[in-house]
This record gives structure tokens, C-alpha cells and sequence, in this order.
């Protein structure tokens, strides 16, 4: 078990860490973290929309084999559009924890600008 002075060494270099501004790398790196948790809550809203349309069968106004051919792509539509909307939050906790992973804080400290 770490004793509570190391805890408090620790607190204490994250705190020093959270101060320094971000670089551009590490924006960046940001961005592309964003990017890919709202990807992977568009995918996981699709296979979660799947089954929804698999019930529907033929009848009078079902798009017939047109339709079934394009329903994939209405799907991952649909789970795009979802996600950049909000989504359900999956995102925001995979954000999360992809950042806590490559050793960022939730929110970057900005360089304020010289008055």
C-alpha cells in the first residue's frame, strides 16, 4: 500500500504537470483522441440500431432489395449523425479514459495571453 507522503508527492507533481501549458502536440493529440471516442460511440450506436431493422420483411411498403442493400449504410448514417448530436455518452467516458491512458488531464490549461 503507498504510504500517504507518497501520495502526497504524487498530488503534488500532477498538480505542477496540470499547470504547464498545453503544446500543440498535445492539442492535437487531443483532438485525434475526440475524434476517435465519438467514432467508436458512432459504430457502437449502429450494431445497437442493427436489430431494429432487422424485423422489418416484405410488404407493400417495404424499399425491397434496394433498400436492404443500402441499410447498412443508412445505419452507420444514422449512428454518425447520433453521436455528433450527443449521442448517449459513451464518448465523453471513452474521452476519458483514453486521456487518464496517455497521461492528460480531462481539461488542457491554455496559455493566457501577456497583458
Amino acid at each position: 500500500m503507498m504510504s500517504s507522503l507518497n501520495l502526497t508527492a504524487v498530488d503534488a507533481a500532477l498538480a505542477g504537470a496540470a499547470k504547464t501549458p498545453a503544446t500543440a502536440a498535445e492539442l492535437a493529440k487531443r483532438g485525434q483522441i475526440k475524434e476517435t471516442a465519438q467514432s467508436f460511440e458512432a459504430s457502437f450506436l449502429t450494431q445497437m440500431m442493427a436489430p431494429m431493422f432487422e424485423g422489418i420483411g416484405d410488404g407493400e411498403f417495404n424499399g425491397g432489395h434496394g433498400e436492404q442493400m443500402v441499410r447498412g449504410f443508412l445505419l452507420e448514417a444514422m449512428g454518425k449523425q447520433m453521436a455528433r448530436s450527443g449521442g448517449v455518452g459513451l464518448a465523453a467516458s471513452v474521452e476519458r479514459e483514453m486521456l487518464k491512458m496517455q497521461g492528460l488531464t480531462e481539461h488542457p490549461v491554455m496559455e493566457t495571453p501577456a497583458q
